[in-house]
């Protein structure tokens, strides 16, 4: 099969082109004919030693899969060859107490597809039955690749983590990321007034575009109290944040009294400077995330193709130039996912 891999660790250009063999197909197993992949900042990470320092090489990225199954392994009920599906990306073992109470991302043995184990930048993958869902039929393949890691991740932080409620007001940090993306989308479903900030005008046009209320741009170094003046001093009472070291004091002043904040990554380095007293005075609540449970993608696909939520595709390229979308995406020259197209 056609694949990129990783042979060293570091930038774009450590990705080679070429041909492997294909993955076997086991018990409970699903082969796919990858069609299209999404790419992800965690594919950046994984590349850069950022995470999973330890990973094995040859190694391949890629967590947003969509395509069409082309071989199913015994034991597999209700799949047949050409269905077409999208995978989850969250391999958990199914059989631990954190699984079966629908927390598999909590999971001890928790995987991602093109972190801890081989993902999609290749012509074919292989995944358990359970990580098999059907592709939404008014998206493209593009598309339907775009849904899975980032509103899965986006979901958790709205509606598990920060229990956004109508009328709250929601900033949404970074408008372009994937992530954000689905976040704008998944506040507003909930009944949000939508703040979002981006580093350019032209990202900021877009975010209202899909919905966000207010646009605030954060390269300005009061940021932060544009937020604050939109929301009559208050601050935001739910923060989704993956900015990183750069931004964190800004987002923690630019949080009500009482407000929630909720961290999926950061970008911009992870040793951040915390001004603790707005923390324990302000009463201030911060959550880690990380990705979603497994359940959670089906309400989200049924969203989705209800036309309420939208995955956004702002640049595709064939598989051979995997390299190039790794440069756009970490050049942040992209508003919302960059896409291989490989079947």
């Amino acid at each position: 099969m056609r694949a990129v891999w990783m042979e060293s660790r570091g930038g774009p250009e450590v990705l080679r082109y070429g041909e492997m063999a294909a993955p076997a197909v086991e018990a409970g197993q699903v082969r796919v004919a990858v069609k299209a992949v999404a790419l992800n900042h965690l594919d950046l990470w994984v590349s850069k030693v950022v995470a999973s320092p330890k990973l094995p090489l040859p190694h391949i990225l890629g967590s947003d899969v969509a395509g069409i199954v082309e071989a199913v392994g015994a034991g597999v009920a209700g799949l047949a060859p050409g269905d077409a599906v999208v995978l989850n990306p969250g391999v958990s073992c199914g059989r631990c107490e954190r699984c079966l109470g629908g927390q598999d991302n909590l999971c001890p043995q928790y995987q991602i597809l093109g972190e801890h184990r081989w993902g999609g930048y290749a012509e074919f993958i292989t995944v358990p039955a359970a990580n098999i869902l059907p592709k939404p039929a008014n998206l493209d393949w593009a598309e339907a690749a775009s849904v899975p890691l980032t509103f899965l991740t986006a979901w958790q932080m709205v509606v598990d983590k920060l229990q956004v409620r109508p009328g709250e007001d929601v900033l949404v940090m970074a408008a372009g990321a994937g992530v954000s993306v689905a976040a704008i989308q998944i506040a507003k479903l909930y009944g949000a007034r939508v703040i979002a900030t981006a580093s350019s005008e032209e990202k900021l046009v877009q975010a209202k575009a899909l919905g966000a209320d207010e646009t605030v741009n954060y390269s300005h170094p009061d940021w932060f109290k544009e937020v604050r003046r939109l929301t009559g001093g208050k601050g935001a009472d739910a923060v989704v944040d993956h900015t990183g070291a750069q931004y964190w004091e800004g987002v923690i002043k630019a949080t009500a009294w009482g407000g929630r904040i909720c961290l999926v990554g950061a970008s911009s380095g992870y040793e951040a400077p915390t001004p603790l007293s707005h923390v324990f005075y302000r009463q201030l609540s911060i959550f880690g995330s990380t990705m979603g449970s497994k359940s959670r993608l089906f309400p989200i696909l049924r969203w989705v193709s209800a036309g309420r939520l939208k995955p956004i595709v702002g640049a595709t390229l064939p598989l051979a130039q995997a390299a190039e979308g790794h440069r756009l995406l970490e050049e942040r020259r992209v508003f919302g996912k960059v896409v291989l197209e490989v079947g």
